[in-house]
Protein backbone atom coordinates (compact mmCIF):
# COMPACT_ATOMS: atom_id res chain seq x y z
CA UNK A 1 0.00 0.00 0.00
CA UNK A 2 1.61 3.44 -0.57
CA UNK A 3 1.14 6.29 1.06
CA UNK A 4 0.38 9.67 -0.92
CA UNK A 5 -0.25 12.81 1.36
CA UNK A 6 -3.64 13.55 1.49
CA UNK A 7 -3.86 17.54 -0.10
CA UNK A 8 -7.42 19.36 0.44
CA UNK A 9 -9.35 18.98 -2.28
CA UNK A 10 -12.60 21.04 -1.77
CA UNK A 11 -13.41 24.71 0.15
CA UNK A 12 -14.50 22.92 3.44
CA UNK A 13 -11.54 20.65 3.66
CA UNK A 14 -9.03 24.08 2.94
CA UNK A 15 -11.23 25.12 5.80
CA UNK A 16 -10.15 22.10 8.28
CA UNK A 17 -6.72 21.89 7.10
CA UNK A 18 -5.83 25.30 7.64
CA UNK A 19 -7.08 24.60 11.80
CA UNK A 20 -5.36 22.04 11.59
CA UNK A 21 -2.43 23.51 10.28
CA UNK A 22 -2.44 26.46 12.94
CA UNK A 23 -2.89 23.68 15.79
CA UNK A 24 0.41 22.45 14.28
CA UNK A 25 2.44 25.38 14.63
CA UNK A 26 0.89 26.12 18.01
CA UNK A 27 1.81 22.23 19.01
CA UNK A 28 5.39 23.22 17.48
CA UNK A 29 5.36 26.28 19.40
CA UNK A 30 4.74 24.41 22.75
CA UNK A 31 7.01 21.50 22.33
CA UNK A 32 10.18 23.39 20.89
CA UNK A 33 10.21 26.93 22.93
CA UNK A 34 8.00 25.75 26.05
CA UNK A 35 9.16 29.33 27.94
CA UNK A 36 8.64 31.47 25.31
CA UNK A 37 4.79 29.85 24.35
CA UNK A 38 4.07 30.32 28.63
CA UNK A 39 4.86 34.21 28.37
CA UNK A 40 3.15 34.60 25.26
CA UNK A 41 -0.12 32.45 27.00
CA UNK A 42 0.63 34.96 29.77
CA UNK A 43 1.89 31.38 32.19
CA UNK A 44 4.58 31.62 34.33
CA UNK A 45 6.37 28.71 35.81
CA UNK A 46 7.79 28.72 39.35
CA UNK A 47 11.04 28.41 39.36
CA UNK A 48 11.08 25.89 42.27
CA UNK A 49 8.99 23.64 39.63
CA UNK A 50 10.67 22.93 36.50
CA UNK A 51 8.35 20.56 35.66
CA UNK A 52 5.62 23.13 34.58
CA UNK A 53 8.02 22.98 31.07
CA UNK A 54 7.54 19.74 30.62
CA UNK A 55 3.59 19.75 31.24
CA UNK A 56 3.92 22.46 28.22
CA UNK A 57 6.45 20.23 26.39
CA UNK A 58 4.47 16.77 26.68
CA UNK A 59 1.17 17.11 27.88
CA UNK A 60 0.19 20.84 26.20
CA UNK A 61 1.55 20.38 22.81
CA UNK A 62 1.52 16.55 22.89
CA UNK A 63 -2.44 16.79 21.86
CA UNK A 64 -1.90 19.75 19.72
CA UNK A 65 0.86 17.53 17.82
CA UNK A 66 -0.83 14.63 18.05
CA UNK A 67 -4.57 16.08 16.95
CA UNK A 68 -3.36 18.38 14.26
CA UNK A 69 -0.87 15.55 12.07
CA UNK A 70 -3.53 13.21 12.20
CA UNK A 71 -5.87 15.52 10.29
CA UNK A 72 -3.03 16.77 8.38
CA UNK A 73 -1.89 13.04 7.56
CA UNK A 74 -5.49 11.30 7.39
CA UNK A 75 -7.78 13.95 6.38
CA UNK A 76 -10.81 11.84 7.57
CA UNK A 77 -13.87 14.03 8.43
CA UNK A 78 -14.25 12.02 11.80
CA UNK A 79 -10.72 13.64 12.94
CA UNK A 80 -11.37 16.94 11.44
CA UNK A 81 -14.60 16.32 13.89
CA UNK A 82 -12.34 15.53 17.03
CA UNK A 83 -9.82 18.69 16.69
CA UNK A 84 -13.45 20.36 16.55
CA UNK A 85 -15.17 19.67 19.44
CA UNK A 86 -11.17 19.92 21.25
CA UNK A 87 -11.05 23.37 20.32
CA UNK A 88 -14.95 24.25 21.07
CA UNK A 89 -14.33 22.51 24.41
CA UNK A 90 -11.22 24.43 24.73
CA UNK A 91 -13.16 28.02 24.02
CA UNK A 92 -16.01 26.33 26.68
CA UNK A 93 -13.70 26.02 29.25
CA UNK A 94 -12.17 29.77 28.81
CA UNK A 95 -15.67 30.69 29.28
CA UNK A 96 -16.17 29.49 31.99
CA UNK A 97 -13.25 30.63 34.00
CA UNK A 98 -14.36 34.16 32.73
CA UNK A 99 -17.24 33.52 34.86
CA UNK A 100 -16.49 32.21 37.64
CA UNK A 101 -12.79 33.13 38.35
CA UNK A 102 -12.79 36.64 37.16
CA UNK A 103 -10.75 36.25 34.12
CA UNK A 104 -12.73 38.73 32.44
CA UNK A 105 -9.81 40.20 30.34
CA UNK A 106 -8.76 41.40 27.24
CA UNK A 107 -6.71 38.59 26.44
CA UNK A 108 -9.10 35.88 26.95
CA UNK A 109 -11.81 37.50 24.96
CA UNK A 110 -9.11 37.52 22.19
CA UNK A 111 -8.59 34.16 22.66
CA UNK A 112 -12.01 33.00 23.14
CA UNK A 113 -12.78 34.82 19.54
CA UNK A 114 -9.66 32.67 17.99
CA UNK A 115 -10.08 28.94 19.30
CA UNK A 116 -14.14 29.25 18.33
CA UNK A 117 -12.70 30.42 15.13
CA UNK A 118 -10.42 27.44 14.89
CA UNK A 119 -13.84 25.34 16.20
CA UNK A 120 -15.50 26.42 13.84
CA UNK A 121 -13.87 25.54 10.29
CA UNK A 122 -12.97 21.61 11.14
CA UNK A 123 -16.31 21.01 12.33
CA UNK A 124 -18.08 23.14 9.35
CA UNK A 125 -16.50 20.50 7.24
CA UNK A 126 -17.21 17.29 9.14
CA UNK A 127 -20.48 18.24 9.51
CA UNK A 128 -21.80 19.37 5.65
CA UNK A 129 -21.81 22.72 6.13
CA UNK A 130 -19.34 23.60 3.46
CA UNK A 131 -18.96 21.66 0.55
Amino acid sequence: MDFAFPWPASQGEWLAWSSAVVTLALGLFLFLAPGLAFRVLRLQPRPEKAAAIAEGRGRMSGFYLGVSLCCILLAQPLLYMALGFSWLFTAFGRLLSMMSDSANTPFNWVSIVVELALAALPLAFAFGFVP
